[in-house]
């Protein structure tokens, strides 16, 4: 009995311990390019891991199986029922229950992490006003800090683009230009049906919707060019709906927007 304790010990050990090796080093995402990607890597992998222990360790079990409970030789009927087993049955119910609960905290702490709890138009003087309510999005700051220190673009998504508005310069562009480490914030609307912006390197997906203007935070961390990709079935070009990001350094940026802004015309 002891010696079968030992090997259920070792083996349930090899499954934990090759789950965690293969999780935490082997890479499946794209480059980490804004502060969110690291924060939302750290649930893929717990996500990973668990996957990992829950898929090799089903298969060993299905294996042992094979092996244990084959028909023998001499063998005519199907062997003897088995009738419930309390404690197994305790067992698959506890265990998925604790990790299922652990799942959602964390996932529910990764969100609050990223800005996904932060309130949005929460200023009183905003919502008795006439100004548009904001309807969802992530907002890694306050509604002040927004006006006083983020990059303001204003996105507008259609079939089949996406048009960037950059306010202070008063002109649009069909990329978006932003400076790396400043923290850029979108007010998104759509002109039609339900769009998404996904950027799968900045970690960052919001739904566009007509008649909802949603809003997304981000701070881009290396400089590059990204894909922003459509992610919501918006009609028959959805696939070709894509634009790109151009991250760039501070001065490259600053020359960019000048090169690009409305000359101010005194009348």
């Amino acid at each position: 009995m002891l010696n079968k304790n030992l090997y259920l010990i070792l083996i349930i050990s090899f499954v934990f311990g090759i789950s965690f090796w293969i999780g935490l080093n082997v890479n499946l995402l794209p480059d980490e390019a804004s502060l969110n990607a690291p924060i939302y890597d750290e649930l893929f992998k717990i996500l990973f891991i668990i996957g990992l222990i829950i898929f090799i360790g089903m298969t060993l079990a299905v294996v042992y199986s094979l092996f244990k409970f084959r028909k023998k030789n001499n063998q005519t009927g199907d062997g003897i029922a088995l009738e419930g087993n309390l404690s197994l049955e305790i067992i698959w119910t506890v265990i998925p229950s604790i990790v299922v609960l652990i799942i959602g905290l964390y996932s529910y702490n990764i969100y609050d992490r990223i800005g996904g709890m932060k309130q949005l138009n929460h200023n009183h003087e905003m919502m008795s006003s006439n100004s548009e309510k904001i309807w969802a999005g992530i907002s890694q700051t306050s509604d002040n800090e927004i006006t006083k220190n983020n990059l303001s673009v204003e996105v507008s998504a259609m079939q089949f683009a996406f048009l960037f508005n950059y306010p202070k310069g008063n002109f649009i562009s069909g990329e978006l230009h932003v400076p790396v480490d400043h923290k850029v914030s979108m007010k998104m609307e759509s002109k039609d049906v339900i769009h998404a912006f996904w950027v799968p390197e900045f970690r960052i997906k919001q739904d566009i919707i007509p008649g909802q203007p949603t809003v997304l935070n981000f701070t881009p961390t290396k400089v590059g060019k990204y894909p922003i990709i459509c992610a919501e079935l918006c009609g028959p070009y959805h696939g070709g709906m894509r634009a790109s990001i151009i991250v760039q350094k501070e001065s490259e940026y600053e020359e960019w927007f000048k090169q690009n802004k409305k000359m101010e015309v005194n009348v």
